[in-house]
């Protein structure tokens, strides 16, 4: 009998293998060839599930989010208790950030995808599509925080999504050219915070 192939996993199997070839030094001069060799896969198998290299970074842009919603969701999943907004959107921010290898290949995925979609209809349409989900997703724990009276209701709930969901790529640049060190980044992560919830509680726990 012909072994059966699970289709999803070798997909992500060439995503994984993308992802690395990224972090490592960008994609523009990244081939299918070399995309292959690192997954241990042929070409006509890269082929086979990917007819470009924007197809194959739409792809391993969505493994990217998929498995950062997952670690998010799983530091929340012992708990018996709903989490407060300020532990949620402080978890979010630290899992962006590039502290571990996991989280800097993901950023070091998204800088090029963001590169890529500069010159790409197709994946700046994707950008255009997930990134306002991110923003509205934080702006509702900023509303259930607002009907907690953990925030003030003068905030703007949107404009502080804008800039909470883009604070951690800044500081990333930073701790990946060693201008900062993760002590740093997620000392300014809780700064920030206590600034924007008026130090209602302590989000240095999560």
């Amino acid at each position: 009998m012909p072994k059966k192939v699970d289709h999803e996993a070798r997909r992500n199997q060439i995503s994984e293998a993308l992802m690395r070839l990224a972090s490592r030094g960008g994609l523009e001069a990244v081939s299918l060839r070399d995309v292959a060799a690192e997954a241990g896969v042929s070409m006509g198998a890269v082929q086979h599930y990917f007819k470009s290299k924007d197809e194959m970074l739409e792809h391993a842009m969505e493994h990217v989010n998929s498995r950062a919603e997952q670690r998010i969701r799983s530091r929340f999943d012992v708990a018996d208790r709903v989490p407060r907004p300020r532990e949620v959107i402080r978890t979010l921010m630290l899992e962006m950030l590039a502290l571990s290898e996991e989280s800097r290949t993901e950023f070091l995925t998204a800088v090029s995808f963001f590169v890529r979609a500069s010159v790409s209809p197709r994946l700046a349409e994707i950008y255009r599509r997930d990134w306002p989900q991110l923003e509205q997703w934080v702006a509702a724990e900023l509303r259930r925080a607002q009907e907690a009276g953990e925030l003030a209701a003068d905030r703007d709930l949107q404009l502080e999504a804008e800039l909470l969901v883009t604070v951690p790529d800044g500081l990333s640049f930073g701790l990946l050219l060693g201008h900062r060190s993760p002590e740093r980044a997620v000392a300014a992560v809780d700064h920030y915070l206590g600034r924007l919830f008026g130090d209602s509680g302590s989000g240095s726990s999560a």
